[in-house]
């Protein structure tokens, strides 16, 4: 019988026998950086098994490609820089580079984003933007978009919108709260973050998950970093607030509550039990030891890089996709049994 013609084996070909990724096959290729000696060498000998041979013209036109993700980050959040290791590590795995764009006091989100498009950034993942959701879905016409840690609420009709890669603010709230309750604890005060996407998400969090356990809940709005846990625990205590239990809305709202209560002489966990979010490099030292939530930025950032190169390789979805991962509680030295008397005045 008459067969059809052979198909030509692809890249994707190489790369499925070789066990890596097309990008890594691409570099492998070439020679270029990145992969190992011993990555290149198997990807060279799947080559040579399969007879593939790399198109002239789509070369070519890859070479034009940049093949980097632009990265925007808060500098001074210790979270972020974590996180930002963590997708370096991830692009590497899939043949990209990383480009860091950090806001600062002198320079925000969207002269960050403009200077990594500048320098052709193919995608740019957004770690915790302030951005409006509808400045999102511009941006992303531009260049497809990552959004990592904050669930954007697009109007309808917008645009595809961004990816999404976060932990279930809901869920890492709820276990804190459970945790809080178990060790006897009935009223709560949590330090918000303001009017944004996150600090609303782990304010309804928090708030369901007291009113299913019959707890009750008082909230100070503050803000997300030192400054902000300063000043809401000195505006409480001037108040006479006299509970036992602050579920914070970010590890560095903890610490400056912390700090306050430490100046106070108000024993952490004897007298108030304290509790944060992120478990950033600083929750984890010897002397702070802070409960917190995990959210996995591990496998945020395998996520978010797996996301962006999809989408320049044109395997993504046609629509937004929301990738929701399972935050985890990390007890630590600062949460404790109720104390008898939780009279922080006294």
């Amino acid at each position: 019988m008459p067969q059809g013609p052979v198909r030509r084996p692809t890249i994707k070909d190489v790369a499925a026998l070789a066990g890596v990724s097309k990008g890594m096959v691409s570099l492998a290729l070439r020679g270029a950086p990145g992969p190992s000696a011993e990555t290149a060498a198997r990807v060279v000998r799947a080559a040579e098994e399969l007879g593939y041979r790399a198109d002239r013209a789509a070369s070519s036109l890859a070479l034009r490609r940049t093949r980097l993700l632009g990265v925007v980050a808060n500098v001074r959040n210790a979270f972020h820089a974590e996180l930002v290791e963590e997708l370096q590590a991830a692009a590497e795995e899939a043949g990209y580079e990383v480009v860091l764009a950090p806001t600062t006091r002198t320079r925000g989100e969207g002269a960050a984003q403009e200077a990594l498009l500048d320098s052709r950034c193919e995608s740019l993942l957004l770690l915790g933007p302030e951005s409006g959701a509808d400045e999102l879905v511009a941006l992303d016409a531009r260049a497809p978009v990552v959004v990592l840690g904050r669930r954007p609420r697009p109007r309808d009709g917008a645009g595809r919108g961004p990816d999404v890669v976060r932990a279930c603010d809901e869920t890492g709230v709820r276990l804190v709260v459970e945790h809080l309750a178990a060790l006897g604890h009935r009223e709560l005060l949590h330090v918000g973050g303001g009017a944004g996407d996150i600090a609303a998400d782990r304010r309804a969090g928090v708030e369901a998950a007291a009113a299913a356990l019959g707890l009750g809940v008082r909230t100070v709005d503050a803000g997300f970093d030192e400054e902000a846990g300063v000043d809401a625990a000195r505006r409480v205590l001037a108040q006479g607030w006299s509970g036992s239990a602050v579920v914070a809305v970010s590890d560095r709202v903890a610490l400056g509550f912390l700090d306050v209560l430490n100046r106070e002489g108000i024993a952490v966990p004897g007298r108030v039990s304290l509790s944060g979010y992120d478990d950033s490099p600083l929750a984890q030292l010897g002397h702070v030891r802070l409960t917190t939530v995990s959210q996995d930025p591990a496998g945020q950032a395998r996520c978010a890089v797996r996301l962006a190169v999809d989408r320049l390789e044109g395997e993504g979805s046609e629509e937004a996709r929301d990738v929701v991962l399972e935050p985890r509680l990390v007890v630590r030295g600062t949460t404790g049994p109720v104390h008898p008397r939780t009279d922080v005045s006294e």
